[in-house]
């Protein structure tokens, strides 16, 4: 990195919240430039805030991307959840509230509640601007939303496409404060390789599976070890009922083999070694609304 004063340099917490499904996770996979947050088009996909670090010559930003904030579920996972972005807006620098282009439901007006006593400078992103058929209906759009709040800026965007992504950095970057480092130049986030490894799984799984069971699926590694430039992993893929467990494993294992062949391909590109894995699945009744196994698998930290 270039040598750059410390009165020149700015660093920040940057938390983009936002209802599930606006493109939360895949917008901090384009800020960054690399894949580290899972992404499917079911809401919940994202449970845990994951951290993001994109560093420059004179700037460090770090983006915390956050489940979508929702009320239909009423679970101890969802409190989970809740928690998890309650918790990212309280050391926030810069705020990106999210939302879908042409769309603005109730859920964004309780989050604009949610966050009436914050400090930071709030940038409004609205997103999927590529699916708008009549691009006439944007303006007026963004001029209603744009009265609802002083927001910092007001930017459209798709993350899908790839298109202002440039424009939103320089606008986040411009808010930062003055302040030294607070991640190594070279690191890309806060979460260690087994988190990354389990995500991989689960979003194969959401993927491949259909509206509800995804929500009773979680997945934990119980074994990861280098050996002879191999990563030998092992994968359990938790489930509530029998039912659910035979689902997952499809018709002679064909949609668990699938997955992880899947799985893999991300995992080999990410740890940059080949990947030998393995997976099972188990049942734990009710995890979804048992504190106790909420933290056995581990959600509650």
């Amino acid at each position: 990195m270039v040598e750059v004063k410390q009165e020149d340099f700015c660093c920040g917490y940057v938390t983009i919240i936002g209802r599930p499904n606006v493109g939360k996770s895949t917008l901090l996979n384009r800020l960054l430039g690399q894949k580290i947050s899972i992404t499917s088009n079911k809401p919940q996909t994202t449970r845990w805030h994951l951290t993001g670090i994109e560093t420059g010559d004179d700037y460090q930003a770090i983006y915390i991307d956050t489940p979508g904030l929702q009320d239909k579920y009423k679970n101890a996972m969802n409190r989970h959840m809740t928690r998890e972005v309650m918790n990212s807006l309280s050391y926030v620098d810069v705020l990106i509230l999210m939302i879908e282009s042409l769309q603005w439901k109730d859920m964004d007006r309780q989050i604009l509640k949610l966050i009436a006593d914050i400090k930071a400078p709030v940038i409004l992103v609205i997103n999927k601007i590529d699916k708008i058929k009549n691009r006439e209906q944007l303006l007026p759009f963004i001029e209603s939303i744009s009265a609802k709040w002083d927001f910092s800026a007001v930017l459209p965007v798709s993350a899908r496409k790839n298109k202002n992504i440039n424009e939103l950095k320089k606008i986040v970057n411009s808010l930062l404060p003055v302040s030294p480092p607070l991640f190594p130049d070279d690191q890309l986030t806060d979460r260690n390789e087994r988190f990354f490894a389990a995500e991989f799984i689960r979003e194969k799984l959401i993927r491949k599976l259909g509206d509800e069971l995804p929500y009773r699926i979680s997945v934990t590694i119980e074994q990861f070890v280098l050996k002879e430039n191999i990563l030998h992993i092992h994968a359990l893929v938790w489930v509530e009922g029998n039912s659910q467990k035979s689902i997952v494993i499809g018709h002679n294992g064909h949609i668990l083999k699938s997955v992880g062949e899947q799985a893999r391909k991300d995992m080999e590109k990410m740890f940059g070694h080949k990947v030998f894995l393995r997976t099972w699945v188990k049942v734990m009744k009710n995890w979804t609304d048992d504190i106790k196994a909420l933290k056995q698998l581990g959600y509650e930290r």
